[in-house]
């Protein structure tokens, strides 16, 4: 969620990976979290913890969130979700320094704590610091900067750690909640979409929900913990470090991905009955060639990646293995009007399935499914009239 640079890990791993540090009398931490950003990696916000020592002059912020773009082959090893996330500490008014140049607003509360579960909260601390627990394998759901600390203070007071009822009777799923994050970004949650598997189609209860910044710190400030028979809030009361506004606005629904897809259907249909056919040949070979890259893109992030959220996709029923074989029909000009009967029948069962589940499916790609059960039933001659190609693949 945080990009930083490769002086501040050095500076983790040379500095207090090596030398840890021990909770005083004058020990203060503090959950800071950070709201969204513009860029793709901080729209969902992030979350640390900050540690100040006054007798030592330590002020410190511990940031699961590192990762460098300058890592070899990082977009391979982001695709394969095998891109090792770590641990990086450093000072406060670093941290501070680069969300002021972000203009993202920050919050600070402080963790009411004891003597004994702050030399706990430190020896866990250091222990991530450790060379062989410094790095982690990144999980968007599961395992992030979120979720660590989340796992940090379950860990400290086990039991004693309360949460309170979950009091929404509406409890959305891990796509819902996604989703609230990329509502300015309506492209962006239409790819995302497409690839993400029925995993994320879950319920997400109180705890879960902690995956987010946001949801985090108001979910951890509910929480209170077991002390001496009283019931103490686990943090203090919000305090605002940075103030921006967020400058985010809803994109024109003249711009929308359903409403420029629906129209690109509209054209394509009647583009359909209007071009010759050697013009259609072309066109056919130009969508079949994007159907062809979302296919592959389907078969790898269902198949050949370590991310769970993508596996089960209910998008491989149309964006399926057969569609490059289509491709590959046009290209070397083969008669192959099975493998079109078949994609077409998908895509429609595809609509059914989307009519049925409503929620898991981003309605944004229906047009997109249209034009393939289109084009794929004329290629196949199961359209009437001027729609249709016949088995020589004439118009």
């Amino acid at each position: 969620m945080n990009r930083l640079t490769i002086a501040i890990v050095l500076f983790c791993i040379s500095g207090l990976a090596l030398t840890g540090q021990s909770a005083s009398s004058d020990t203060s931490v503090y959950l800071i979290t950070c709201a969204p950003g513009n860029e793709i990696y901080s729209i969902y916000g992030h979350s640390a913890l900050r540690v100040v020592i006054p007798s030592s002059g330590t002020d410190l912020v511990y940031n699961w969130g590192v990762f460098d773009f300058r890592t070899k082959n990082f977009a391979w090893k982001f695709a394969r979700g095998r891109l090792n996330y770590m641990l990086g500490v450093y000072p406060y008014d670093m941290f501070l320094r680069d969300y002021m140049l972000e203009r993202r607003s920050v919050i600070s509360q402080r963790v009411n704590i004891e003597k004994e579960d702050l030399d706990m909260l430190m020896a866990l601390l250091n222990n991530n610091l450790r060379p062989e627990n410094i790095f982690y394998r990144y999980d968007f759901l599961y395992d992030n900067c979120a979720t660590r600390i989340r796992d940090l203070f379950e860990k400290v007071y086990s039991s004693r750690l309360i949460y309170p009822p979950d009091e929404r009777k509406d409890i959305p799923t891990f796509r819902e909640k996604i989703a609230e994050y990329q509502r300015y970004y309506p492209w962006l949650n239409a790819g995302i979409d497409f690839l993400l598997g029925t995993p994320v189609d879950k319920k997400a209860f109180f705890r879960d929900r902690m995956f987010l910044p946001e949801d985090l710190q108001k979910n951890l400030s509910k929480a209170v913990v077991s002390r001496n028979r009283l019931m103490i809030p686990l943090l203090g009361a919000p305090e605002v470090i940075l103030e921006f506004d967020s400058h985010q606005v809803m994109p024109s629904a003249l711009t929308s991905p359903f409403l420029v897809l629906s129209l690109l259907f509209v054209v394509i249909l009647v583009l359909s009955a209007k071009l010759n056919r050697t013009l259609l040949n072309y066109a056919d070979i130009l969508i079949f060639s994007v159907f062809s890259i979302l296919s592959l893109l389907m078969i790898f992030f269902s198949f050949f990646t370590d991310h769970e959220q993508t596996k089960w996709n209910l998008n491989l029923i149309w964006s399926n293995p057969i569609v490059p074989f289509c491709l590959a029909s046009l290209v070397l000009n083969k008669n192959w009007s099975y493998l079109f009967r078949m994609v077409s029948w998908l895509a429609v069962i595809f609509i059914i399935v989307a009519l049925i589940l409503p929620g898991k499916i981003n309605m944004a790609l229906i047009p997109v499914v249209m034009i393939m059960a289109l084009r794929s039933a004329a290629r196949a001659g199961m359209l009437p009239g001027i729609l249709s190609i016949d088995e020589n693949g004439r118009v």
